[in-house]
């Protein structure tokens, strides 16, 4: 037999497998869909674990936060901190002591409830509201309520204390400051020492009312100065209310100064001199404590802040996820 000559030769025959190019590019594709799925893979186990994390530390929170609601039978002094500035975001709200009191008062153990202040003041409409429900709350369970100073018991914390029964200071607390207040500054003469100009449109011509770049105007500042006088005498009325004959007013007594415990005792803004344990022991008769306070365990602000954050790293994920380029 004789072989055709004509023939192809082998070498220039079509290759059953793709060029050096083709196989790259089918790899590098593989090894992508690869490393998606992988970070796929790694990403649900990541949400997973996240919201493990999430549900543990709310159902611990709730737990916790529960777990000193529970009627305790023995005679005890219930005791409820207010600690540091008083305000509608901060531990020391009124919707965390209103939760606290109504607690304390309902439970058929507490003899009598202690609040232990050490409060620099905050918001007097959080006091206000503290204040009445002490108040309400006495009425109804027919229980007494005292209050102990710790550091400071100034401004809107005395508010709280006034409803109070009888109040036991150290002989070096701060209390009083029974006034009012607003601040704030003035940039006008800065702004025209540096040439700026203060471009402010506004609709009602109150609306700009202490705008700090713009010139006080005199109507407005006495417009402002009647509110805290008004704010002021109802501050003035709960004290006497609260303390009674016991007061002895004299000029300086609602001018917003601090004194020592020593001296507010002196000046019937306070009882005696005690701490917690004292007027559980001596005038409670219940020598056993048993704290009420409300308070943002760390369960609950971790899980409000990693809720936060897990949604901002959801989008920033979801975002690069959109946008990636492809390598």
């Amino acid at each position: 037999m004789f072989e055709d000559d004509n023939r192809p030769a082998a070498s220039a025959l079509p290759s059953s497998t793709p060029a050096g190019w083709e196989r790259a590019t089918i790899e590098k594709l593989l090894f992508a869909q690869l490393k998606e799925q992988r970070a796929a893979r790694r990403w649900r186990l990541v949400m997973r674990l996240l919201w493990l994390g999430v549900f543990s530390a709310l159902a611990w929170g709730i737990w916790n936060a529960n777990r000193l609601t529970s009627s305790v039978s023995t005679p005890h002094t219930a005791l409820i901190e207010i600690e540091g500035t008083i305000a509608a975001n901060a531990e020391a709200s009124a919707e965390n002591v209103v939760a606290s009191l109504n607690s304390a008062f309902e439970d058929s153990g507490a003899q009598a409830v202690v609040l232990l202040i050490n409060s620099p003041g905050g918001s007097p409409v959080q006091a206000g509201i503290i204040n009445d429900e002490i108040t309400r709350l006495k009425t109804l369970h027919g229980k007494k309520v005292y209050a102990v100073v710790e550091e400071t018991c100034a401004s809107a914390a005395y508010y709280i204390a006034a409803a109070a029964d009888e109040i036991y200071v150290d002989k070096a607390s701060l209390v009083g400051s029974i006034g009012v207040l607003m601040d704030g500054f003035g940039f006008t003469g800065l702004m025209e020492k540096l040439g700026v100009e203060r471009r402010l449109m506004t609709a009602g011509q109150n609306k700009a009312m202490l705008d700090p770049f713009s010139p006080q105007d005199e109507t407005q500042k006495a417009y402002i100065q009647s509110m805290l006088t008004e704010i002021h005498n109802q501050f003035i009325a709960v004290v006497k209310k609260g303390r009674g004959t016991r007061l002895k007013e004299t000029p300086d007594t609602f001018s917003g100064l601090v004194w020592s415990g020593q001296q507010a005792v002196a000046q019937g803004l306070a009882d005696g001199l005690g701490n917690v344990d004292f007027v559980a022991r001596e005038i409670v008769k219940a020598e056993s404590i048993v704290d009420y306070t409300q308070r943002e365990n760390v369960g609950m602000r971790l899980a409000r802040q990693f809720g936060v954050s897990m949604g901002q790293g959801l989008f920033e994920a979801a975002a690069a996820h959109s946008f990636a380029p492809l390598k």
